[in-house]
C-alpha cells in the first residue's frame, strides 16, 4: 500500500506569485486537480498582487488618503489578518512597503538611505492608520502614500486554499511547494510512519543545499533568511529584512529560521516572529498548531526548538 501510493503520482510545474511552483499529488496520475490548483493560484494572484497596476490590493493602495475600497471576501479576510498581525508589532508589517522600496535591496538602485528619508517613510507604515469595515468589506489607508503589500503572508494563505481544494476532491497525500513555502498534505506514502523528511537550507550554500533535515507529520514549513538578498556598502552588509520598528535591516545573528506549523499562513507569520526574536521563544509551542522550529545562525550553529537533534 505504501509503495503503490508513492509510485502513482501527478506532478505539475507553474510560474506565479513571482516564483516557481511545484504541485505533487500521490495516488493518481490524473493531473486535472493540479490544473485546477494552478487556476486558483492565478485567480488569487490577480486579486492580491502589487506587482501590477491592477488588483484588488492595488485598488486599495491607489485610494490611499482618498476613500475606502470594497474588496471580495477572500481578499478582505486576508487583509484583516495581515493588519491585525501587523498591529501586534513583533516584526511582521504588511504596510512596510514604502521603507522597503527606499532601500530597494536585491534590486537595481539599492542604496543606504539617510536617517531623514527613513523617518519620513516610517510615517506611512503604521497599521493603526488602516480602517477596516467588516460590514461593507472595505479597506481604507488613511494617509496618501501608504501601501498594503501582502507578499509576506499571501503565499501561505494561498497554499492553505489549495489544500482545501485538494481535500474537497479527496486527495489523500501530496506536496504543495510555492517557491520554498512547503505544505504537506496527508501522510507521506513513502514511509510506514507517514512522516515527511524536510530539509533546512544551508544559508552559505546555493538554494537546495540543506544543513539539516527533520522528520515531520503533515504540516507547513516556511523559512525566513538574510542570505538571499543583501547590499554591501563600504564593507558593511545590509540584508533585505527591514525592521518596521527602526526602518533599518534587523540586527540579528540569525541567518535563517524555519517554522513548522499546521497551516501555511501561520508558518509565514510565526517565521517572522521567531526571526525577529532571534531565538526560541519560551512557551511558543504551547499552541498545538506550532510543531517546532529550526534556527540557523551566521556561525552555522543549528538550534532545534521542539525537535530532537
Amino acid at each position: 500500500m505504501v509503495k503503490d501510493l508513492a509510485l502513482e503520482q501527478a506532478v505539475g510545474h507553474h510560474h506565479a506569485l513571482g516564483t516557481s511552483i511545484t504541485l505533487q499529488i500521490f495516488g493518481t496520475q490524473d493531473d486535472s486537480l493540479i490544473q485546477k490548483s494552478f487556476k486558483l493560484i492565478d485567480h488569487y494572484e490577480d486579486l492580491l498582487t502589487v506587482n501590477r497596476d491592477e488588483s484588488e490590493v492595488m485598488d486599495v493602495n491607489h485610494a490611499a488618503g482618498k476613500n475606502p475600497v470594497q474588496v471580495s471576501s477572500g481578499t478582505y479576510s486576508l487583509i484583516k489578518l495581515a493588519v491585525e498581525e501587523s498591529r501586534k508589532n513583533y516584526g511582521f508589517n504588511a504596510l512596510i512597503g514604502p521603507v522597503v522600496k527606499l532601500w530597494h535591496i536585491g534590486f537595481k538602485g539599492a542604496h543606504v538611505p539617510t536617517d531623514d528619508q527613513i523617518k519620513e517613510k516610517m510615517k506611512l507604515i503604521d497599521p493603526n492608520d488602516v480602517v477596516l469595515d467588516d460590514d461593507n468589506q472595505t479597506v481604507y489607508l488613511t494617509k496618501p502614500g501608504m501601501e498594503l503589500d501582502l507578499g509576506g503572508i499571501a503565499k501561505g494563505w494561498i497554499a492553505d486554499r489549495i489544500r482545501d481544494l485538494w481535500l474537497a476532491y479527496g486527495a489523500l497525500a501530496g506536496i504543495i511547494n510555492l517557491g520554498g513555502n512547503i505544505l504537506l498534505v496527508g501522510d507521506s506514502p513513502k514511509r510506514i510512519s507517514g512522516k515527511w523528511a524536510i530539509g533546512v537550507q544551508d544559508p552559505k550554500e546555493p538554494r537546495g543545499d540543506n544543513i539539516t533535515t527533520v522528520m515531520v507529520s503533515q504540516c507547513s514549513a516556511v523559512t525566513s533568511g538574510t542570505y538571499e538578498r543583501y547590499l554591501v556598502v563600504d564593507g558593511k552588509k545590509y540584508h533585505h529584512i527591514i525592521d518596521p520598528r527602526t526602518g533599518y535591516p534587523v540586527q540579528t545573528d540569525i541567518a535563517g529560521v524555519t517554522t513548522f506549523t499546521k497551516t501555511s499562513v501561520e508558518a509565514e507569520l510565526e517565521c517572522k516572529r521567531l526571526f525577529f526574536a532571534g531565538k526560541p521563544i519560551e512557551g511558543w509551542h504551547d499552541n498545538p498548531d506550532r510543531i517546532g522550529a529550526v534556527f540557523v545562525y551566521n556561525d552555522e550553529r543549528v538550534v532545534y526548538d521542539n525537535f530532537d537533534e
